[in-house]
């Protein structure tokens, strides 16, 4: 079994007890009180690359990355620093991260008037989760096209639409980049880690994103740990990178941000 079938069949265990029919007047009950800007919106804004910055205490393939308290702490300081959108781990068994997180962490920049666009990111199966995300403050969810089977992915992104929340469809291969257009995915990433045996190549960017369809806004994730990187990432097509482990880790979060804003 490779780790992404591990992963998702305990995440079908985990959310199993929650899992329920979910109504568009829930979703769009969540919609109406939604204040979050736009995920894709913030994406197109910069004329650079725009970086979505993870919070992401620990990985299958790195361990423990940072002995992060609050999540609100590191999304200040991302903030602070010039991100774009952030992306926020909900999984607890794999990456340590909980839903609390992103709910403290949009419930904060709420009481701030600040708005930073936030994805869950998590292994979507359900829509329930997508109720949750909504309910939470995201702005965004993440559909690994791999994991789902179609029905699941129209569920998914039939749910988010109703609950104002753009989908990011995550694709590591040309068969799962087709499948991703068939849905009509406006927001598309390459995940250069795959996610079987979690090694990292920024070359599956730099062949997939010059094949995306024109208007869609292409993103390029893991594996970024400085400007070169970001660089090949914007060379390649990317409008934007998702940064996690390198952005955790930086003694200057800052200059790492300015770095790729400028690649």
């Amino acid at each position: 079994m490779d780790k992404l079938t591990e992963i998702m069949d305990w995440k079908r265990r985990e959310i199993a007890d929650r899992v329920r029919p979910v109504s568009d007047s829930e979703l769009e009950s969540v919609r109406s009180d939604s204040q979050a800007v736009a995920f894709i919106d913030a994406l197109k804004a910069p004329e650079g690359l725009a970086v979505i910055s993870e919070i992401k205490r620990r990985s299958p393939s790195a361990g423990q990355i940072k002995d992060l308290g609050a999540a609100t702490d590191q999304a200040e300081k991302y903030l602070n620093a010039g991100a774009d959108c952030l992306s926020i781990l909900t999984d607890e068994k794999y990456f340590g991260g909980r839903l609390d997180d992103l709910q403290s962490v949009t419930r904060q920049f709420s009481a701030q008037g600040k708005s930073v666009p936030c994805l869950r990111k998590d292994f979507m199966v359900h829509p329930i989760q997508v109720l949750e995300a909504a309910q939470s403050g995201a702005a965004a969810i993440l559909i690994i096209v791999r994991a789902l089977e179609d029905d699941e992915m129209k569920a998914l992104r039939q749910a988010a639409d109703v609950a104002g929340l753009d989908s990011l469809y995550e694709i590591h291969s040309e068969p799962e980049l087709e499948r991703a257009v068939a849905h009509d995915a406006r927001i598309i990433g390459v995940n250069n880690r795959d996610l079987a045996v979690f090694k990292t190549d920024l070359a599956f960017s730099e062949r997939l994103i010059p094949q995306f369809p024109e208007n869609t806004v292409a993103i390029s994730e893991s594996g970024i740990w400085n400007q070169k990187d970001a660089r090949r990432a914007r060379d390649a097509g990317a409008k934007a990178i998702l940064v996690g482990e390198a952005l955790m880790k930086a003694p200057s979060t800052r200059a790492l941000m300015d770095a790729f804003h400028s690649a």
